[in-house]
């Protein structure tokens, strides 16, 4: 895992987990500076990877890679208190309603409601105000990386020329084609019976094509496929990406001929090409941002793992282990 989504994922998790564990009294496992790191946030923070370290590892390797991962585990979490020290000397503040707001964001992101992820927290042993301040922390700490490091990274023309260069064949395009489509549909194990009705719906279609009526019609009014409502236009489709049956008619038609009434195990298609393009190398103007983000990502995850240790380098640590 990249060093920017442990700070800025997993560590949210870890936050939450320790949150949920901890108790008073605590023997302390690390200080950081003016603050305390304790046993029991470690253990609650441990607590997910322990299983899965123990569910996959067995004897003394099960030992090594149990004592391996609780101190990576510390170290995150020293990393984590380092930063939310550094945001609260920027004067970075994380109010209540911006926690709600992404909380917000979230159930809509994943088409959760509100109810449903109140009995998750719950199965899970937290609270909701736990998962508040952990969201409110991990949100202190993207403002941060934001601020200390991202706003300083920078891609230029140049280094994207240079990687779509020397990544040619990752942006190779298929041929493709681009269709108009009426499909009739076959119902779930269909008789022989319905299966010869839909076929001679489907033949009728193709006669009044032929007669000339205008595709996008009887699209609308008859096919049961995907973008009926604007003539059955799918767009681009490259190749692998069709029913083999529809697409060994697609790829040999000539442009704007109606195909025949093909079967497939969906249904009948009638199908006619309007566009086609051949493979070939995606000019740089459509990949120029996906290149952009891939660098910039890059970059920051190298520069932040430099900040973080120029940040433990000029700070107190102890391990207490």
């Amino acid at each position: 895992m990249g060093i920017i989504k442990a700070v800025l994922t997993g560590a949210a998790v870890l936050f939450l987990s320790a949150a949920a564990q901890a108790a008073e009294g605590d023997r302390i496992v690390a200080v950081v500076n003016d603050e305390v790191i304790t046993l029991s946030e470690l253990n609650g923070a441990f607590a997910p990877y322990r299983e899965r370290v123990e569910a996959g590892t067995r004897g003394a390797e099960r030992e090594r890679v149990l004592a391996e991962s609780r101190l990576t585990i510390l170290n995150r979490l020293i990393d984590d208190l380092l930063m939310e020290q550094q945001a609260r000397k920027a004067g970075i503040v994380i109010r209540d309603e911006d926690a709600e707001a992404a909380l917000a964001d979230l159930l809509k992101r994943r088409n959760i409601s509100r109810e449903e992820f109140l009995k998750a927290l719950e199965r899970d042993g937290l609270t909701l105000e736990a998962y508040r301040k952990g969201m409110r922390d991990q949100l202190m700490r993207i403002r941060l990386v934001q601020r200390e490091v991202k706003s300083k990274v920078a891609v230029s023309d140049e280094e994207i020329g240079g990687y779509y260069r020397k990544h040619r064949d990752q942006y190779e395009g298929k041929e493709a084609v681009r269709i108009m489509q009426i499909l009739l549909l076959l119902p779930k194990d269909p008789s022989p019976a319905v299966r010869e009705r839909i076929r001679a719906e489907a033949a009728a279609l193709h006669s009044r094509l032929l007669a000339g009526e205008p595709f996008e019609a009887v699209c609308a009014n008859h096919s049961q496929g995907p973008a009926k409502e604007t003539g059955g236009d799918v767009g681009f489709v490259e190749k692998g990406m069709m029913l083999p049956e529809v697409e060994e008619v697609a790829f040999s038609l000539p442009l704007n001929r109606i195909s025949p009434v093909v079967e497939s195990p969906v249904g009948f298609h009638i199908v006619r090409v309007i566009d086609r393009r051949g493979a070939g190398l995606k000019a740089i103007e459509s990949v120029r941002e996906e290149i952009r983000e891939k660098l910039e990502m890059e970059k920051v995850e190298k520069k932040l793992e430099e900040w973080l240790a120029a940040l433990r380098g000029k700070s107190h640590i102890e391990i207490k282990l």
